[in-house]
């Protein structure tokens, strides 16, 4: 019986009877079984999304075998929400963790102006140490991300896709190797605009047709400067095609539809959702739930319709982080998201938007029986002129 399956659906054991769909350019000539995850990943690497199977020919006991030493023996349902430390303890090493991965980009950029190479290893330990903190608890990252300086978008920005891309990766079940690569490539998918002139960088119009063709150009930058640095592989990949598009509309190389990987399709779906939700100089912040409308109204054209839906649902309607004002009029800042019920998460309450003044703190599960509470809106601090940061000082560093 003939079977069409995602490449990540595909386990030890199953016979292979065709590929569907690869991006990649290396072709896969014979039929016959995956007896290994190794050989899974293998196809992974190779460019595979998704195969054809004939689950007649399923060996069982394949399956079935026991996993290796550092990999459970049984699979459990999976569970996004799952912690193993409380976001208390979590956030003050998530916060040491930004600080020091700020300071990589600042050295980074220094090094690439001074003709310099770049060096890789830092980046790869930063990238593990973001991926140990988002597996303990993804939600100190994820607020921490919500925390922007408007004057420091060039440096926030990568650090924060990595971190988005690291989450979304671990969502969708992704072998830690390769959420490896995606975390250390995301760090870096923009370091080629230190190469773009500062008056078109940070120009607040719109460009000239020139002035944008040298900007399309740093994402090409950004793949030359990490080859050069001895980067290879899906690293590279996904800075070097973070702006392609589906439809063959993005750039710089104009791929599209098959020609882009899921590492590729994921990245582009992160970049931009960061991008429109960040406070620039020169524009303002955007709610998560209006930059979500915008990349949906850009699918299936640009962006892979599965895998938005897929990012919306990992990161929450109302991400942690985001500040938002209750049907109380009272303002707390989303704690802890709700999988089952993404309007519903929980929030911290700290402030009362009626009486202009503090409050004492308070967790409420919004999706508790005996909560009558709602989320009416997301909020920016300065309305209140609250500081977000002292906040989550007061709230969990204290």
């Amino acid at each position: 019986m003939f079977k069409k399956l995602l490449i990540e659906q595909l386990q030890p054991g199953m016979f292979v009877n065709n590929v569907i769909k690869q991006s990649g350019s290396v072709k896969i000539k014979n039929q016959g079984w995956v007896r290994t995850q190794s050989s899974i990943n293998n196809l992974i690497h190779a460019g595979i999304l998704e195969v054809e199977i004939d689950s007649s020919k399923t060996i069982e006991e394949e399956i079935k075998a026991p996993a290796t030493p550092e990999l459970p023996a049984k699979t459990e349902k999976h569970d996004p929400t799952h912690a193993s430390v409380s976001m208390e303890n979590e956030i003050g090493k998530a916060k040491k963790l930004y600080g020091e991965a700020k300071e990589l980009q600042n050295k980074a950029f220094d090094n690439i102006k001074a003709g310099r190479k770049i060096e890789i290893t830092p980046f790869k330990e930063v990238a593990n140490g973001f991926i140990d903190s988002i597996f303990r608890n993804q939600d100190a990252l994820a607020c921490i991300t919500r925390i922007r300086e408007k004057d420091a978008y060039l440096l926030e920005h990568s650090i924060n896709v990595s971190v988005l891309m690291t989450i979304f990766a671990k969502h969708l079940h992704i072998d830690r190797d390769i959420i490896h690569e995606l975390a250390t490539g995301a760090l870096l998918h923009d370091i080629g605009k230190i190469k773009i002139k500062d008056n078109i960088l940070n120009k607040p119009g719109k460009f000239t047709e020139s002035e944008f063709d040298e900007m399309k150009n740093h994402a090409r930058y950004s793949k030359e400067s990490l080859e050069e640095a001895g980067l290879s592989g899906i690293a590279v990949e996904i800075a070097g095609y973070h702006h392609e598009r589906l439809d063959g509309k993005g750039y710089p190389y104009g791929l599209k539809g098959d020609e882009i990987s899921q590492y590729v399709r994921m990245i582009s779906i992160v970049d931009v959702y960061d991008a429109l939700t960040a406070k620039r100089i020169y524009k303002d912040d955007m709610s998560p739930i209006k930059a979500f409308k915008i990349l949906k109204s850009e699918t299936p054209e640009s962006f892979d319709t599965e895998l938005l839906n897929q990012f919306i649902a990992c990161i929450g309607i109302h991400p942690v982080g985001t500040l938002v004002k209750l049907t109380s009029q009272k303002l707390g800042i989303v704690s802890k998201s709700n999988f089952e019920k993404p309007l519903k998460p929980w929030v911290k309450i700290f402030y009362s938007a009626k009486h202009h003044q503090h409050t004492p703190i308070k967790d409420i599960n919004l999706a508790k029986k005996s909560c009558t509470d709602e989320i009416e809106s997301s909020v920016k601090p300065e309305d209140f002129n609250i500081e977000l940061m002292r906040f989550l000082k007061t709230a969990f560093l204290n």
